[in-house]
This record gives C-alpha cells, sequence and structure tokens, in this order.
C-alpha cells in the first residue's frame, strides 16, 4: 500500500517559495498606505506648502480623495499632492475615479479632469502662486456624456515631448483610449524609461507613447525655480497628483522600480531592472 506525506500548510509555502525565481518577483511599492497622508507633501496655489486648504487633499474609508466640500468656490486653487521621493526608471500604476459635480468657479476645461504629474520639480521649489509645477502630465479625463473623451493623454506644462522624431510643442496630445462615463473605476499604467521612452496604458492596453520629455515652451506662470534651458532633458523628478476642481478618489496608487542592482550574484538582484545602479547590491 503506498503512503502519502501530507505537508503542514507553511511547509508548503516554504516549498512554493524555493521553487520560484526570487529575482523575477515584482516589488510593487504602495506609496499611498490607505491609512493617511504619510509620504506626501500638499502645495495649492497662494498657500504655502503643506497647508492643505478645506482638507483639499484627504484619506478617507481607504481612499485617497481629492475634495472639495471646503470650498465655496474654487478661485483658481489649482494643487498638487506630492510623493515624497523622486524616481527616473519605473512603472505606476493607480485605479481612479470622478465623483460628484466639479466645485463652482471651476474652469469649464476641468470638468471631470485630474492628472498623474511626472517628473516633477520640487514640491518646496514651488512658487507661492505657481499654477502647475514643471512637469510631464499624465491627463485623466472622464466622459461627460458628450462625445468621446479619451483618457491617459498627455500634457506638457513647462515641457516638451517628441512623438516620431519630431518635436511636440502642442500642450496636450490625445490618447487612444475609450471615453469613461460616470463614476467607474479606471485603470492606468506609466511606464518611465528616464529621459527616453514613456508609455501610457489603460486596463492593460498602450494608447500613447513618446520619447525624450524636455523642458520648453517659456516659464510657468508663477513659476519661481532655477531657470532651465529649453531642450534640457527630463531624467527624473517627483510624481504628484493634481486639484484641478474635480473631485476624485484614487484606491491605489502604486510603483515599481525598475533601476537597481542588476548583478546576478547580488541577493537583490531583479531581472527587470531596466537600468544599473549597482551601488544599491548587497552580497
Amino acid at each position: 500500500m503506498k503512503k502519502y506525506w501530507i505537508l503542514p500548510a507553511a511547509l508548503l509555502f516554504v516549498h512554493y517559495l524555493n521553487g520560484q525565481d526570487l529575482a523575477t518577483r515584482e516589488n510593487w511599492v504602495q506609496l499611498f498606505n490607505k491609512k493617511d497622508l504619510n509620504g506626501w507633501e500638499a502645495k495649492i496655489k497662494g498657500y504655502p506648502l503643506n497647508d492643505n486648504f478645506g482638507r483639499t487633499f484627504r484619506v478617507e474609508d481607504g481612499v485617497l480623495k481629492v475634495s472639495y466640500d471646503g470650498y465655496k468656490k474654487f478661485d483658481g486653487r489649482f494643487g498638487h499632492l506630492f510623493y515624497k521621493k523622486k524616481f527616473s526608471w519605473y512603472r505606476l500604476r493607480v485605479s481612479y475615479r470622478f465623483t460628484g459635480r466639479q466645485v463652482p468657479g471651476g474652469p469649464g476645461w476641468a470638468v471631470r479632469n485630474n492628472g498623474l504629474m511626472l517628473h516633477c520639480q520640487p514640491a518646496a521649489s514651488m512658487g507661492l502662486n505657481q499654477d502647475f509645477p514643471l512637469s510631464i502630465e499624465v491627463q485623466l479625463l472622464g466622459g461627460t456624456g458628450n462625445g468621446p473623451r479619451p483618457t491617459a493623454n498627455v500634457c506638457t506644462p513647462g515641457t516638451n515631448i517628441v512623438m516620431d522624431g519630431k518635436l511636440v510643442t502642442r500642450h496636450c496630445i490625445n490618447s487612444s483610449s475609450k471615453t469613461y462615463d460616470g463614476d467607474q473605476w479606471v485603470e492606468v499604467e506609466v511606464i518611465v524609461l528616464g529621459d527616453s521612452l514613456v508609455t501610457h496604458l489603460v486596463d492593460g492596453d498602450t494608447v500613447l507613447s513618446y520619447t525624450k520629455p524636455q523642458t520648453g515652451g517659456g516659464k510657468l506662470a508663477g513659476y519661481e525655480w532655477t531657470d532651465f534651458e529649453d531642450g534640457t532633458p527630463l531624467r527624473e523628478g517627483y510624481i504628484a497628483i493634481q486639484g484641478e476642481s474635480a473631485p476624485t478618489e484614487f484606491r491605489k496608487i502604486e510603483l515599481l522600480n525598475l533601476e537597481g542592482c542588476t548583478d546576478p550574484k547580488a541577493k537583490n538582484y531583479r531581472s527587470y531592472y531596466l537600468k544599473s545602479d549597482n551601488s544599491t547590491c548587497k552580497y
């Protein structure tokens, strides 16, 4: 009669891990802890850094919210919530939705409009009355029930991009995504490879790509940071979430760093790293 051995669950799990290639296991970092704004800095036009007027940015029920119930009128108070660390080569993935009505006084173009600002200038360098950070914006749009309105577009505050080998100076370029009406959740991913290639995906499908993000187009209103010459490559920067008068919720904000140890002999080697930083290797 054959004997069958049943391993305890813990031993089975260890056996499973040992059979996996640790070098290929993706280490996604949750930028948003679902509890509070720890690790983030708020900058609202007309207010000093971390004066989060009206609790514009807040966490409720495990969701990061851009809210305007503390406003009577918008009054041009564009806001941005910056993550504390800067990145260069990475994948950023968010799940968002629009909720409720635009705050009174918000601009017409900002209805159901938010954005992920990439390669941003530091939060502390924002001018007191600066509208938007120098950055590359992944524009998030919701449908209005009035024709096509794609999401994951690209806009360029104080910047330019290259498409099909040509410098693009137009402020916004639409993606090929479908329109998302209502208050449904949408998943957007951005693959950023320093100052070379940027790719936008919506629900897993590629909808836009461009290369060579760089400074350009003159100064932004209220901009007080160190001057750049047009054409300066944007190789790294901070990530920020916008507040442009449209109530928005984010239930997931996660990042996979694509830069790190590429020595297969190291304990922290990962095969998915696309840029080497072997100063981080651990043996």
